[in-house]
């Protein structure tokens, strides 16, 4: 198992094991003669299970992503151009950005194929921007799955 499986799988054993305590405590506080402290034990069972409908969801989110990966590794579609790192370790941005343009330009030729996608995603994830590199990747994710049919 790699470092980064290891500390998804402690952190969602840790959120399920809070999740747990939290429904316990609602289904006490439900229990509660007085109303007000029902109405808390029934806004505290929500919680639990959006929490839970989130941590099923971002563990689904990894693991397609980690397949399509392997899949654009197996096929050597993975960029081959490895970016400089400064002294600390981050990335080169102007670089990163630099290799942002390639990727969106193909993408933007061809919409179709799930690796344009994906290497979109690397790319912005490359320059930093993680918000558009999760929305690319769901992209990916919904454009194989979508190929497979």
């Amino acid at each position: 198992m790699t470092r980064a499986r290891l500390g998804v799988a402690v952190m969602a054993l840790l959120l399920a094991l809070y999740l747990v305590v939290v429904a316990l405590y609602a289904v006490r506080l439900v229990g509660d003669p007085l109303p007000v402290v029902q109405a808390m034990g029934w806004a505290l069972i929500v919680l639990p299970l959006i929490g839970g409908w989130a941590l099923i969801a971002e563990i689904r989110f990894g693991f397609a992503a980690e397949r399509l990966a392997g899949l654009l590794e197996a096929e050597g579609g993975l960029p081959d151009d490895p970016l400089p790192a400064t002294a600390s370790g981050r990335l080169d941005r102007e670089r990163a950005d630099e290799l942002f343009l390639r990727y969106r330009a193909e993408v933007e030729a061809d919409e179709k194929p799930w690796q344009n996608w994906f290497r979109l995603a690397l790319a912005y994830d490359a320059a930093r921007d993680r918000r558009r590199a999760r929305w690319a990747t769901r992209e990916a994710i919904r454009r194989e799955r979508d190929s497979r049919r």
